[in-house]
């Protein structure tokens, strides 16, 4: 294009319009609008904005992946309560999706109304939330030794969640019939033994939805293992003439229930019953012997023994008894006899002495009858004789 000016008048007053209808490079790149990505979760809020640094006196405009206009500039365009308008300038058109669901994924387009118009794409990815996991196969008791295996499973999210176990496990992913979001399954084998009876196996359900969170469901496990039985004498020392209860404990689940009781020797059980306490009423030496009870449960049999001795004696205490009394007494004949050599030398270096301090002057006189008269006379005179006996 070649403009001739034959006025010698400045181009930007002879034809300001034609000017300003050819933008530079720069204009062009100025016009080109922004926006970014975003991922939300299934429920929450997701915030779109549209930047443009020079709109050329164009509004900006959103739209969903349907192509519907939501916003124009500042004025609402489809009749959506979730969406909202945040921000309307000529620079800027930020507006807000609140409860969002999987169907609002996808991409969303703000345009400038320039010539051409101008474009950008925003892919907002919706992520679904796993639900709580389930756990199955644990409805019925496991036998001991037999192998448990557990299933885990977890829909809704989007992407696929990842389970986790206390033990090594296998996992499979299937898409949900809405095509959007997986169930996951876990799956879990170990062998079980007593030990695992009552034991809480947890499944926990890891997503970036979750936020740092986790779900996971615990469940105990009941395992099934044979009995087990001890006897407990009561009193623990029988007495020939007291009485005697004999208790089979038996342990193990299902606990036994039922119990049988024999005497080594005999031909004929003693008693067969739930109950399981033997008792003797009165003892007697013929009682003696070995007592034999047999537990029984589902799982099985345990037999348990239990050696009677019937004596009217007490019983011989054990040897370590016997050095603990004997040391005990050692000390106490120790500290008497020490006691003794403390009190026999005092009383030997104090040995006993009479003192009489006679009146003054007796001593001197010429004969018997005139001590007796002076010592009559300190006694007279006050407190001057006096005995001590030590």
């Amino acid at each position: 294009l070649v403009l001739s000016n034959p006025l010698s008048l400045p181009v930007s007053s002879h034809c300001p319009r034609l000017l300003q209808a050819l933008p530079s490079q720069g204009s062009r790149g100025k016009s080109q609008p922004t926006t970014s990505d975003e991922t939300v979760v299934a429920g929450g809020t997701v915030v779109l904005k549209c930047q443009v640094e020079d709109p050329d006196d164009s509004s900006l405009q959103w739209s969903n992946p349907a192509q519907q206009t939501l916003y124009f500039g500042e004025k609402r365009a489809l009749r959506d309560n979730r969406i909202q308008l945040e921000r309307s300038t000529p620079n800027e058109l930020t507006i807000s999706i609140s409860d969002v669901v999987l169907a609002d994924e996808g991409e969303y387009t703000c345009s400038i109304f320039t010539m051409p118009v101008r474009t950008a794409k925003a892919l907002v990815t919706v992520l679904g939330i796993p639900q709580k996991p389930q756990i199955f196969g644990h409805e019925q008791p496991i036998d001991e030794e037999k192998v448990a295996r557990l299933i885990c499973r977890s829909s809704g999210s989007k992407p696929a969640a990842q389970l986790r176990w206390r033990k090594d496990s296998g996992t499979d992913v299937v898409e949900d019939p809405n095509g959007k979001t997986f169930t996951v399954t876990s799956r879990v084998e170990f062998r079980v033994t007593k030990e695992d009876n009552e034991v809480e196996v947890t499944c926990t359900v890891d997503h970036e939805s979750l936020q740092n969170s986790e779900r996971s469901t615990t469940q105990k496990l009941q395992v099934h293992y044979k009995p087990t039985a001890k006897i407990e004498p009561h009193p623990q020392y029988p007495r020939e003439g007291e009485k005697l209860q004999l208790q089979c404990d038996g342990q193990g689940n299902p606990i036994p229930q039922e119990f049988l009781w024999e005497k080594e020797g005999s031909d004929a059980p003693l008693q067969l019953s739930s109950d399981s306490v033997l008792i003797f009423p009165f003892l007697n030496k013929s009682d003696s012997g070995t007592y034999v009870c047999t537990a029984t449960s589902s799982m099985g049999s345990v037999v348990a023994k239990y050696n009677l001795d019937v004596s009217g004696e007490w019983p011989q205490w054990p040897d370590t008894y016997h050095a603990m009394i004997g040391g005990v007494v050692a000390v106490i004949v120790f500290l008497l006899l020490s006691l003794l050599i403390v009190l026999g030398h005092y009383l030997i270096r104090h040995k006993g002495t009479y003192l009489t301090h006679e009146a003054k002057g007796s001593d001197d006189a010429p004969d018997a009858d005139t001590a007796i008269i002076n010592a009559e006379g300190g006694q007279a005179g006050g407190d001057d004789k006096k005995e001590y006996f030590i």
